[in-house]
């Protein structure tokens, strides 16, 4: 045993790849074995960001040296080819100074974490030698890959991974079984506006045929895009893919993933401008050539990154959006997304809300998982989607599509995931009244998925039966079920992978029912742990949304949604932008803390959440003072 506690792990990455959530995952899960862990700083980083060097070869074994590392990790999402160069050049550097375990030195294992395709090269390259992560990996699957003996496994890791294991068993057993694809889907055409403009997602949602079970409406997105066709022959066999999908049934909802030109540059003059992948329509008839051979199907679309109102508008006349989606703080100068700075954007996305409001359509807030995309904590996630369902609501919206994007970051434990979702729930049902309705729409992560199909199969039956365990003994919950296909990670959803990914929800959420039913799984609502995890996240929201609705005037306002980013309520410390004017937003670091996302000290200790509230409440002058001189031409000194 006191072999094993002198075991070091180290992890390092080059300066140039900012994604460390992966990084600081594996590294917690060590510390909480009892390893001694230790995560390369910017001087690392930017030595192995030129390992090619000597010179940085050389700094690079002193520092391993003078650390006593045993076991070594690298990280890097990027590009394929120079992730193998890293992986190269790290390997020669420790053969060349006898640092390998089979040459006498210290170093025993190498680990490699980052896209399936350079894992694949590195693995057939190094022929074993070094153990390649691809993401996706349960707790399971990571602390076996790393060897680490049973006893060293804390109490409280076996349990967070149970429910993790047994869904994915359970996904293993759908799969097996061979018969999702028999799944029918309901027919709700039995009332009158269906498939006509008339309409609505509400209506489809109120008709379950009757004698029968209710199942979730199925929506997806779908955005194909042919870089060796014309834009015109793109814009067709995405209208092709559309009338086979519409014909097929297994569908309700079709999301038209159109490209970034035409969110950002709709009606213009492309020219030679580089489309950006998706769908590349550019004018209404092309809207409208699209809606005509989708029925019955349902339409929905990105919104735009300019002129936003406008846009909506026209998604309104040419496809009867069957519900707009805005995503308020993001898809601006912020995150390179859009033309607008973040205040220009907000009073645009306003405008437009309060146009979505006049149509009568329901109202999707894209937020929440933007800044969970950014390393934003859990409590940030949940107070984010909780301010864009108030705002929607006080800006006339009747009906609320609460999107919840689940396994972001993807290391998030299943147990977390559930007392995520149960607190946002808790809080936007709060604003329910006879003239507001929240209908809840869970989806997958959008890195969750395996590259092998298989595996991401069994993970696409199981992130279903996670999402039936948001609202267990409710009947209709999930309401909608935004479907993303299992070759997210391999290659784009052709229509049959669509209609397949479709399927394998459906029947795993009715096998899922089947099983509670009987009493067979345990009951998710009483699990003591998601209760607890649930009340300190609820807890924690009701904090940061106190101090904001406290200290902030008008907050419900495109200058007040600008001050509560900017001052800082709602950390984002891996956001993009490099403007002095969001320093305070990137203040606070986070880390994965058992499965969920925690805003941390410099010493890495959890920060409570009053903490936040104060730090960012110190800002507000600041903040304002800059709201006011840059945008507002309203000088005043502070």
């Amino acid at each position: 045993m006191s072999q094993i506690k002198k075991e070091r792990f180290a992890f390092i990455k080059p300066y140039s790849d900012v994604h460390t959530l992966g990084v600081n995952s594996i590294a917690e899960l060590l510390k909480d074995c009892g390893y001694e862990v230790i995560v390369g700083d910017e001087h690392i980083e930017n030595t192995v960001n030129d390992i090619r060097f000597e010179s940085n070869q050389k700094e690079l074994v002193k520092w391993i040296n003078a650390h006593r590392i045993t076991h070594i990790g690298i990280s890097y999402r990027l590009d394929e080819d120079i992730a193998v160069s890293i992986v190269g050049h790290l390997i020669k550097t420790l053969r060349d100074n006898q640092l390998l375990a089979y040459q006498g030195g210290p170093i025993g294992t190498i680990l490699y974490g980052g896209l399936p395709k350079a894992c694949d090269l590195i693995e057939k390259e190094h022929r074993g030698l070094v153990k390649t992560f691809k993401g996706g990996e349960s707790i399971s699957e990571t602390l076996s890959k790393l060897e680490v003996p049973k006893e060293r496994i804390p109490h409280y890791l076996v349990e967070g991974s149970a429910y993790d294991d047994f869904r994915m068993a359970f996904g293993e057993d759908v799969i097996n079984k061979s018969n999702y694809d028999q799944f029918k889907p309901l027919d709700r055409s039995d009332y009158p506006e269906y498939g006509t403009r008339e309409d609505t997602v509400v209506k489809r949602l109120q008709n379950t045929p009757e004698g029968q079970e209710f199942s979730p409406l199925m929506r997806a997105h779908v955005g194909p895009f042919l870089s060796n066709e014309s834009r015109e022959e793109s814009v067709k066999a995405f209208a092709n893919w559309t009338k086979y999908l519409a014909e097929t049934g297994c569908l309700d909802i079709i999301s038209i993933g159109t490209s970034q030109l035409t969110q950002s540059s709709f009606g213009e003059n492309w020219e030679d401008r580089v489309n950006g992948g998706g769908v590349p329509i550019n004018s209404p008839e092309e809207y409208r050539m699209i809606y005509d051979v989708s029925r019955p199907l349902l339409l929905r679309t990105y919104a735009g990154t300019k002129n936003i109102p406008e846009l909506a508008a026209i998604h309104e006349d040419t496809i009867n959006i069957s519900w707009h989606a805005l995503s308020l703080w993001w898809f601006n100068k912020l995150d390179e997304r859009g033309p607008y700075s973040l205040y220009e954007s907000l009073k645009q996305h306003f405008e437009t809300i309060k146009y979505i409001a006049t149509t009568g359509k329901p109202f999707e807030a894209n937020v929440a998982h933007h800044f969970a995309f950014r390393g934003g904590d859990d409590v940030t996630y949940v107070v984010s989607a909780y301010l864009a369902a108030k705002l929607a609501k006080k800006l006339g919206i009747k009906t609320h599509i609460l999107q919840n994007m689940l396994n972001t970051p993807r290391a998030t434990w299943g147990i977390a995931d559930l007392a995520k979702s149960r607190a946002l729930l808790t809080l936007v049902n709060e604003l329910e009244d006879d003239n507001y309705e929240v209908i809840l729409q869970p989806r997958a992560g959008l890195d969750y998925f395996k590259s092998d199909l298989d595996e991401a199969k069994i993970q696409l039956a199981a992130v279903s039966a996670l999402m039936d365990d948001i609202d267990p003994h409710n009947e209709m919950s999930p309401p909608i079920v935004h479907v993303v296909s299992y070759s997210e990670a391999s290659h784009l959803a052709t229509p049959d992978i669509i209609n397949e990914s479709v399927q394998i929800t459906q029947q795993a959420i009715k096998e899922y029912r089947k099983l509670r039913k009987n009493g067979d799984i345990e009951d998710m609502s009483q699990n003591p742990e998601v209760k607890a995890r649930t009340e300190e996240v609820l807890q924690s929201a009701r904090t940061i949304i106190k101090g904001i609705e406290t200290h902030i005037d008008n907050p419900y306002t495109p200058e007040g949604f600008y001050k509560i980013f900017a001052a800082g309520f709602l950390p984002v410390p891996y956001l993009w932008s490099n403007d002095e004017e969001y320093r305070f937003a990137k203040h606070f670091k986070t880390r994965p803390i058992k499965g969920s996302t925690k805003v941390v000290d410099e010493e890495g200790n959890p920060v409570k959440a009053q903490e936040v509230v104060d730090f960012a409440r110190s800002n507000l002058k600041e903040v304002d003072y800059v709201l006011k001189s840059k945008y507002l031409n309203k000088i005043e000194l502070p």
